[in-house]
């Protein structure tokens, strides 16, 4: 749900929602959802558990990443929280602990799409991404059991790939590792 008002959302519009919501600020205006439910919340965690191991902590992949799940992230005036972002450890060697935000765009985000998020993920939320050069893009649809691969080119992002159902995947930026999306629609 997005609030219109005469003037541009605040940070501490973000603060005053009810604790059940996930708040954003895009292109000025807030955006609160309620916590996924639980076919996104397994997806999102699931591509996690996935891309942790081999990617954060090195083990059966290259390492060099941090990846977390649901940080808010400050991009000028917006507001953001990916469901998954991830910097590589050369543009962000230690996790900053003096703010409960990250300033530093990330290289890749996930955004598990649902329907009530979809246009607001491919849409503003895709073009703040874009500003601040924010490598990759994933979009997860558990619904359609879909991954789209984006990447950034000089004119905006170009679908990279899709894939759907129980496919086995090799996908920028982490292409070092086979991801079976079957795990992600698992019940």
């Amino acid at each position: 749900m997005a609030q219109r008002v005469d003037r541009m959302a605040s940070y501490e519009d973000l603060l005053a929602l009810p604790e059940h919501v996930i708040g954003q600020i895009v292109r000025g205006v807030l955006h609160a959802h309620p916590r996924p439910a639980p076919r996104h919340a397994q997806a999102a965690t699931t591509l996690g558990e996935e891309l942790g191991p081999p990617f954060k902590r090195g083990r059966g992949g290259p390492g060099g990443w941090l990846i977390l799940d649901e940080p808010e992230v400050h991009l000028a005036a917006d507001v953001v929280v990916p469901d998954l972002a991830g910097w590589r450890r050369e543009r962000m060697p230690e996790m900053p602990v003096d703010k409960a935000y990250f300033v530093l765009a990330p290289d890749w985000v996930c955004e598990v799409l649902s329907p009530s998020t979809a246009p607001l993920d491919r849409g503003d939320k895709l073009k703040v991404y874009a500003r601040e050069g924010v490598g990759h893009v994933w979009f997860v649809d558990p619904d359609a059991q879909t991954l789209e691969v984006l990447a950034l080119e000089e004119r905006g992002y170009l679908v990279f790939d899709v894939f759907s159902g129980d496919a086995k995947v090799r996908a920028a930026p982490f292409e070092a590792i086979e991801l079976d999306l079957g795990l992600l629609w698992a019940r």
